[in-house]
């Protein structure tokens, strides 16, 4: 065997008297890459998606390590951290409900077609009769509202929002008032809110309804009523 000197490498065994023919290190390299370069070697290679994936996952792999580094227990603590963060996460999204809009509605409560209170509480019974809970919160309270205006207890005013109408009422209907409140924060939540409402929250819509109907109010220096005779404490019933 001859050995390759000053950065040369042989081509061929010595014959006879004939010196080795060698050839520089940079060609030789540069000869070795067009050659492993030529597509006969790279039928079976991964496409572009496949790389790009087998890279993404090598990075979720280093970055999991590097966690399961500092991580106390190694890769065991890493995991009961991680199910610990969605127990946490799990349980208040249970709470809370689905993530929502803080209920100051700006939308008015009624829309461009003005009905009594017995036609918005009809519509409300016959969406709560095929399930339709949302359907049936908007239109009960909806029916609060237009019987209170009806009533002269509330002014007829258009663009008048629920939580408004609520904050309004409470004050002729001290009694009434956190309910009033509620009925008008089920309503924001199911109109703008995104939420979904259950018979229950129907329910309860239509017990203040009916309880707002057999209320005598206490009349109030806003009230449409003190401008025709002088307040009178009424009893709520």
């Amino acid at each position: 065997m001859v050995r390759a000197a000053d950065g040369t490498a042989p081509a061929t065994a010595r014959s006879g008297d004939q010196p080795p023919v060698t050839v520089p290190r940079d060609p030789a390299r540069e000869a070795a890459h067009r050659e492993l370069s030529r597509d006969l070697y790279h039928q079976n290679d991964p496409g572009l998606l496949q790389r790009a994936l087998d890279t993404f996952w090598d990075w979720i792999g280093d970055l999991f390590d590097s966690a399961s580094s500092a991580t106390p227990g190694g890769a065991l603590g890493l995991l009961v951290v991680v199910l610990a963060v969605g127990a946490v996460v799990a349980a208040l999204w249970w709470r809370l409900g689905t993530p929502r809009r803080h209920p100051s509605s700006t939308a008015a409560l009624f829309d461009a077609r003005p009905r009594s209170a017995a036609q918005h509480r009809a519509a409300a019974e016959a969406h709560a009769a095929q399930g339709h809970w949302n359907q049936a919160v908007q239109e009960r309270m909806r029916a609060v509202v237009r019987a209170l205006e009806e009533r002269a207890l509330l002014d007829t005013r258009p663009g008048r929002t629920a939580d408004e109408a609520a904050a309004e009422a409470g004050r002729s209907m001290p009694a009434h008032a956190d309910r009033l409140r509620t009925a008008a924060r089920d309503f924001d939540d199911v109109t703008y809110g995104g939420r979904r409402a259950t018979e229950q929250t129907y329910r309860r819509t239509a017990e203040l309804d009916l309880g707002v109907e057999r209320t005598t109010p206490r009349p109030t220096a806003n009230s449409p009523r003190t401008a025709d005779r002088p307040a009178r404490r009424g009893t709520a019933g």
